[in-house]
């Protein structure tokens, strides 16, 4: 019962390596949006969006370095980090499509290959948030919930 209850509340050891690692990287993406990759990150920067691409970029950086550090350090709201850090790649998805799209090069995917084997990493990294952080099983069982009401 207690593994249950580790795995419901994402603190299995497995778990736990996951949601530091994606809290790291996030981090890690967050400062070189700031720093060193700004350029490379306003490729992905749909025409859409109506801020300056470079506030956007910033914009983003300072999300994913709060998330990242919020997905390592965060002990209470964790289910709530998972299901912001995952709203926060499903948002994001619109720009991995236009670079896609428009086949903008950035961070080595320079062709449409690459550019379209990128997408298929955005809905790993939402399971990765939900799954290592217990929010994906906080989910099914409301879902649970509800239906025998």
């Amino acid at each position: 019962m207690a593994d249950r209850s580790a795995a419901r509340h994402g603190r299995r050891p497995a778990q736990t390596v996951l949601r530091v690692l994606l809290g790291v990287a996030l981090a890690g993406a967050g400062i070189a949006h700031l720093t060193v990759a700004r350029d490379e990150f306003q490729a992905q920067v749909p025409d859409v969006v109506p801020l300056d691409p470079d506030v956007t970029v910033v914009a983003s950086g300072v999300v994913e370095i709060a998330l990242g550090t919020a997905l390592v350090a965060a002990r209470r709201r964790r289910i709530a980090v998972g299901l912001a850090t995952a709203a926060f790649f499903v948002a994001i998805f619109p720009g991995n499509v236009a670079q896609w799209v428009h086949g903008r090069d950035g961070f080595g995917l320079d062709t449409d290959q690459a550019r379209l084997g990128r997408l298929f990493l955005q809905p790993v990294l939402v399971a990765a948030a939900l799954w290592s952080t217990g929010a994906g099983h906080a989910i099914a069982e409301r879902i649970r919930a509800r239906r025998a009401r």
